[in-house]
This record gives C-alpha cells, sequence and structure tokens, in this order.
C-alpha cells in the first residue's frame, strides 16, 4: 500500500497559498506601470481612449434599458473594458473571435456593427439572430465572429475544431477562444486545450480571470496557483497578463496570435482583470462578495487608470474627454432610437431557415401557433427577469 506521506506534503504545501487570487497584488503590468514605458504613437493611444469610454457608454445605457424593462438581460462590461479593447484592436477581422458572455464588446471593437449589436439586445427584425437567441448573445460573419451559447465551455473544442480546419484549408486564419475562469472546470477546457496542442492547431486560448463564475470565486475554482500554469500540462505555453493594463492585453494577444500563425501551435493566455458588476443584470454580487475586495478593483479600474496615465503624459486632456463622452452617447443614444421603434421579429421566421422550403409538419405547427394566436391574443411582454 503505498505511503501516505506525499499526501500530506501536498496539503502543507496548500497551506502556503495566498488566501485570494482575485487580489490585485498578483498583477504584474507591463506597460502601464513600467518605467520607462515604451514610446506609442499618440493617436494610436487617443483611440484607445475613444474605444473604452464607447464601451462604458454602451454598458450604461444597456443597463438602465435592461432596469427599464426595455430589453431583457446583460452581461455588463464594467470593469472588463480594458481588456476587451486591447483583445478586439488585436484580432485582426480575417481571424476568428470564439466569445463567452462579455466579448460583445471586443467584437464591436473588431467591427461588429453597433446597429446590430443593439438590434440583438432588443432581438428585434434588425436582428441578424432573428430573435432566436437570447438578448446579449451577438454575432456577426463579417469579421468571423460566430455565435455564443450560454453553456460554459462548448466554445472551446468548437473553436479548436474550427482552428484545426483552418490549418488543413491553408487559410491563414487564427482562432482566438474566449473563456471565463469557471470555464476551466469544464469538459470543454480540458478536451479543446488536449486536442488543439495535438493537432498544433492555429489558436490562442483566452481565459479571463475577473474574480467570480457568478458566486464561485477564482481561489475556490482551482488549487493550482493561477490559471496559466495549466497550459503547461497540454504542453503549450502559459502566459498571464494584468488584463486591466489595455495596451499590455493588446500586445501579449497579438504576440501569441502571430506565434500561432507561424505554425506554433496554441498558447493560454490568462488575462487578470474583475467584473464591478453582477454576473449579469439579475445577479446581486452583494450575497456572495465582499465590497472590500470590489473596493481594491476600484483603484485598477482600467478606464480611469488608463486616462490617468494619459492626462499625465500630455496625450489627452479635459476637452479631449469631454467631446469623445458627448460624441459617443450621441451615437449610441440614436442608434436606441431606430432600434427601439424597430418592428418585432416576423412571427414566420420560427420556421425559416430550418430547411430550403418549410415542411408540412412545421407548417401544421405553425398553422397551430397562429390559431391559438388570434384566439388568446399575443403573449404579453416578460418584465425583463432571467432565472442567473
Amino acid at each position: 500500500m503505498p505511503s501516505a506521506q506525499p499526501l500530506a506534503r501536498l496539503e502543507r504545501s496548500n497551506e502556503t497559498m495566498p488566501d485570494s487570487l482575485t487580489t490585485p497584488e498578483h498583477i504584474a503590468s507591463t506597460w502601464l506601470d513600467a518605467s520607462p514605458r515604451d514610446a506609442r504613437d499618440a493617436d494610436w493611444l487617443r483611440s484607445l481612449m475613444s474605444d473604452l469610454i464607447l464601451l462604458q457608454v454602451v454598458d450604461e445605457r444597456m443597463l438602465k434599458l435592461q432596469r427599464s424593462g426595455r430589453i431583457g438581460f446583460v452581461g455588463s462590461m464594467r470593469g472588463l473594458e480594458g481588456m476587451l479593447v486591447g483583445a478586439g484592436r488585436a484580432i485582426p477581422q480575417s481571424d476568428w473571435l470564439w466569445s463567452g458572455l462579455r466579448e460583445g464588446g471586443a467584437a464591436l471593437i473588431r467591427g461588429l456593427p453597433l446597429s446590430e449589436y443593439i438590434a440583438q439586445m432588443y432581438c428585434n427584425s434588425f436582428d441578424t439572430a432573428k430573435g432566436r437567441q437570447m438578448c446579449n448573445h451577438f454575432q456577426h460573419a463579417g469579421t468571423h465572429y460566430p455565435s455564443w451559447s450560454s453553456v460554459i465551455g462548448t466554445q472551446i473544442p468548437h473553436g479548436v475544431g474550427a482552428a484545426f480546419a483552418s490549418k488543413q484549408k491553408g487559410d491563414g486564419a487564427v482562432h482566438t477562444i474566449f473563456f471565463g475562469d469557471g470555464a476551466t472546470s469544464s469538459n470543454g477546457f480540458h478536451s479543446g486545450l488536449n486536442m488543439a496542442a495535438v493537432w498544433k492547431a492555429p489558436c490562442v486560448f483566452v481565459c479571463v480571470d475577473n474574480g467570480w463564475a457568478i458566486s464561485v470565486s477564482s481561489r475556490d475554482q482551482t488549487a493550482s496557483k493561477g490559471y496559466a500554469v495549466k497550459a503547461k500540462a497540454y504542453g503549450m505555453p502559459g502566459v498571464e497578463v494584468d488584463g486591466n493594463d489595455v495596451v499590455a492585453t493588446h500586445d501579449a494577444l497579438v504576440s501569441l496570435i502571430e506565434r500561432a500563425r507561424a505554425g506554433e501551435g496554441p498558447a493560454l493566455l490568462v488575462l487578470k482583470t474583475y467584473r464591478l458588476m453582477g454576473h449579469s443584470s439579475s445577479d446581486d454580487p452583494t450575497k456572495y462578495r465582499d465590497q472590500r475586495e470590489v473596493d481594491e478593483w476600484l483603484a485598477k479600474d482600467p478606464v480611469p487608470r488608463f486616462e490617468q496615465r494619459l492626462v499625465a503624459d500630455g496625450v489627452i486632456d479635459a476637452a479631449f474627454l469631454e467631446r469623445t463622452f458627448t460624441e459617443h452617447r450621441a451615437t449610441v443614444d440614436a442608434e436606441i432610437h431606430v432600434q427601439e421603434a424597430a418592428d418585432a421579429m416576423p412571427l414566420r421566421s420560427l420556421v425559416d431557415d430550418v430547411y430550403s422550403g418549410v415542411p408540412r409538419h412545421l407548417r401544421r405547427q405553425y398553422n397551430e401557433f397562429l390559431r391559438v394566436s388570434e384566439k388568446l391574443g399575443e403573449a404579453r411582454r416578460g418584465d425583463g427577469a432571467f432565472p442567473l
């Protein structure tokens, strides 16, 4: 019978781990806090600031619409704007973005039209998903951004399969696959990383460690000291970066994408960040996390942090910020008015697109639906509640 001593040693080693893996002490920035920092083009830095403000404005407006019952569900980007802008700027439109809950912000930065973003939040007649997805579930064919599922981790093996197909076809595309820290406990994480490494698929895995998988903290999700170390088991490099540093995020992802494009295989990028709001607009984070932890991360908020750095360096000023906020709010508000006035999705869309022609059984079901609808009236709008 094997000795129990190694297990005892393992248990003692776990006792030396930090009490929390979600505090900013475990982050080393590679640009914002570097001294001296490498020089960057001022126009490019200003454009990043503009993108950060855009995501702030979009998030603010979507939350207000949800709270007033005008849309049903929002996965807030608050606190994650830095990694979303950095990643959105790093992934070319010719490559692929496989997303989880909050990467709609990155998709917006890399070319998802604002009109389609807001139409999908309303699930109206302009919604390219034809109302078949709940809101906040985006897609855009023009920038290689597939629709995503709320099922945890399923996009990981899907993205790997698509990356392997790109390798087989020789189309040169790299597939960047996003997921949260909670998805590292899913079957898709293991099978996806394992097969990607075996196939040397041109993909980059991006684990957005934002502190909490709904109400399960990062420190309770794994016994390892972080997530980047997990890459070693699959035979690929693992890199941890300050996800609240927009430039550091951009640079790390650009490097790993080009590495994959050069045929060197996949890598795991871990972005340490923090969601300042709840998991969703239906979640109350005060039920499971300490406000002191939130306050620590507010000091690392990526938008004011980047803003303060650019102001200190003379790249932007108060007039730039005021003008940019005003312009983005006007653009977003104008699009909201357009989408809110749009017609609902036609009922016939329920049976379209599945077959080249509507078969008899679907036609029968659809006609019965119309009969019941005419007899009992249209379904009433919901109150926007969602069980998560």
